[in-house]
């Protein structure tokens, strides 16, 4: 069906222009596109005569009226066909008007391009393309294209969780278009104020004033369309947390059935999802699943992801309920897998040297989805949980039937199997799980350093740079469980060496000095390998930062024995200047103190000696790995 109207579609075209190759036919073409691109009712007539416009500009060489077309034809695309074709064109209108340096165009095009990237979920480009906009208008002064812009980030800031600062930038908006009487504007940024109002936690009758005074707005200006079903979508997510669930489910059906009538598919996806959410919170879980199911069919077919996470968390809490866990399972995972890409791209836009501009969101990186880590884990928990117990009843199960049957070899044999299965299973979770960590931990690591990038004084800038390394630590031993054959035990020698390459490139003295690791291959469990590896991370910082001063270079030796499955010999000794008799203590001290706590953790004790350098010994007694 879709092959015989793209097909219908391009004979059409060629035969409009065919037979309208006259180019004064252009200028009709262009009135009859700016009157009905927001209204027409044939949406294959907005594509075709869009076509047939930019086939009739570049047969006239006239740029203007082919930026135009490609613009038409760019909301063709968004509203009815791909997003990505609408990106595409929208380029192409960028293009042009940046080579005609018509910069108050090319601002405009900018903010349109901002709304795509949105609803595509490529908040990276968003940004950029916001910023980029908000310099053209204050370099022409233009005080509805700024007041535009300044709402359009509070937008981007909504999706960063950052809803305070939001608030900010939409009122900085709000006062330049209630000066310059800007309605339709000002109705659009009173829904992304009332946007961020809802997630602020006390601001839900200030949230449902802002949404009804943008329906207000719109009722009087005579907007019917798809401005004003945003603001009864959001309207309902207000009533929605505010318990009045049958105010927003009559708004999100509104919507629905406003959707249906005017042929567009894409806007039944808020509703669908919306109602679900409704059912779920009130417990009704059979009747929530076939509208969250038909939404994410949607956002596929549309690929408008930006709230796909969302919908496989509600459909993993559906399954859930209703005691089907191999699902809940399934979709869980899937909702971890897309929330981790939404935040990718969330990171991904904080960084953008546009927002380091204009110092927004860097702050607020460290609590950024604090809230959603804790509830994913949460789950997670349960879930494996509620597996494990299944796992109990199989196994009773099978030993009960083996009992009552007597087929003790044949029982037997299937039980191996189960557990095989369940053992690849369980690895591959296992793996997964360290993954997961290892990730989080160098999420942390890049927070810490987005911070430390700020600050200006040294000792503090030092103490994070050990915390990074710290995290790093952990980090380089999560990733090795994962990546190794053995999920129980990681091999010291490789994990010393990534560590030492890691310290060396953070104080930038891999010319400076040569860390040599002394030892065979030995391994460890996690419990224990953790301790000594923050152990032999403070002491390689030390010696890096106090051992080699100014431009001296030298060398540093970590070996790692086990004369007895219960004792393992630890020694990290460099050759520098040693510690100076009466020389007054350096750095905070907290390294020292986190030496001594892991060293009584293992059951340890430590020597250091200072001749030809220092030479730190350990022995530990632990058990043996497994």
């Amino acid at each position: 069906m879709t092959k015989t109207l793209t097909l219908l579609f391009v004979l059409s075209t060629i035969l409009i222009f065919t037979q309208n190759s006259n180019p004064t036919k252009l200028e009709g073409l262009m009135d009859w596109l700016e009157t009905n691109v927001n209204s027409s009712k044939d949406s294959t007539e907005l594509g075709i005569n869009s076509r047939q416009a930019i086939l009739l500009s570049k047969e006239s060489n006239n740029q203007n009226t082919l930026a135009r077309s490609y613009r038409y034809l760019a909301i063709y695309h968004k509203e009815y066909s791909k997003l990505d074709s609408a990106v595409h064109y929208l380029n192409k209108v960028k293009d042009i008007y940046t080579n005609q340096k018509s910069e108050l165009d090319l601002a405009h095009t900018l903010i349109e391009l901002k709304g795509i990237y949105t609803i595509k979920a490529d908040y990276n480009q968003a940004k950029i393309s916001a910023y980029k906009a908000l310099e053209l208008y204050e370099k022409l002064n233009n005080q509805k294209g700024i007041a535009q812009s300044f709402a359009h980030i509070g937008d981007l800031l909504y999706y960063e969780n950052n809803y305070n600062e939001a608030i900010k930038y939409c009122d900085k908006a709000i006062s330049i278009q209630k000066k310059i009487n800007a309605k339709e504007d000002l109705a659009l940024t009173y829904r992304f104020k009332a946007n961020s109002q809802l997630f602020t936690g006390f601001d839900l009758e200030n949230a449902l004033d802002n949404i009804n005074a943008s329906i207000d707005i719109y009722n009087e200006l005579g907007e019917t369309g798809i401005p004003m079903m945003a603001c009864i979508n959001w309207r309902g997510n207000i009533y929605k947390y505010m318990d009045r669930y049958e105010e927003a489910i009559a708004d999100y059906q509104t919507n629905f059935d406003n959707s249906k009538q005017m042929g567009l598919d894409r806007y039944l996806i808020p509703s669908l999802g919306n109602i679900g959410h409704v059912y779920v919170m009130q417990g009704k879980y059979g009747k929530a699943l076939p509208y969250n199911l038909q939404a994410i069919d949607l956002i596929k077919k549309t690929g408008r992801t930006r709230n796909l996470w969302e919908n496989y968390m509600h459909v993993a809490e559906i399954y859930e309920s209703l005691g089907e866990n191999k699902l809940a399972l399934y979709y869980h995972q899937l909702y971890a897998s897309e929330l981790e890409n939404f935040k990718d791209n969330i990171i991904l836009s904080i960084e953008t040297e546009a927002q380091a501009k204009y110092e927004v969101g860097q702050k607020n990186a460290t609590i950024l989805f604090q809230g959603e880590k804790i509830n994913q884990q949460k789950r997670t928990k349960v879930l494996y949980v509620i597996l494990s117990s299944l796992l109990v009843i199989i196994l009773f199960s099978l030993f009960y039937n083996y009992r009552k049957n007597q087929r003790r070899s044949q029982q037997l044999e299937a039980l191996n199997i189960e557990l095989d299965t369940k053992n690849q299973q369980n690895e591959l979770l296992l793996k997964e799980i360290h993954h997961r960590v290892k990730n989080n931990l160098e999420l942390v690591k890049s927070l810490i350093s987005l911070q430390s990038a700020e600050l200006e004084d040294s000792a503090t800038k030092d103490a994070m740079i050990a915390s990074q390394n710290r995290v790093q630590s952990m980090g380089i031993i999560h990733q090795k469980l994962y990546q190794g054959e053995n999920l129980g035990s990681i091999d010291m020698k490789d994990y010393f060496i990534n560590l030492s390459d890691g310290i060396l490139d953070t104080f930038n003295a891999e010319d400076k000095v040569k860390v040599e690791c002394a030892m065979e291959q030995l391994e460890l469990d996690v419990d224990t390998a953790v301790p000594i590896g923050l152990i032999v991370n403070e002491l390689l910082t030390n010696a890096l930062k106090y051992a080699f001063p100014e431009e001296s270079t030298g060398r540093i030796e970590i070996s790692l024995t086990q004369s007895n499955p219960e004792t393992l010999m630890l020694k990290v000794a460099d050759n520098g200047i040693g510690k100076t008799t009466g020389a007054s203590p350096r750095g905070t001290g907290f390294g020292s103190q986190l030496i001594k706590l892991l060293t009584q953790q293992l059951n340890g004790i430590m020597q250091e000696k200072h001749e030809n350098g220092t030479s730190v010994l350990f022995e530990f007694k632990i058990k043996s790995a497994a």
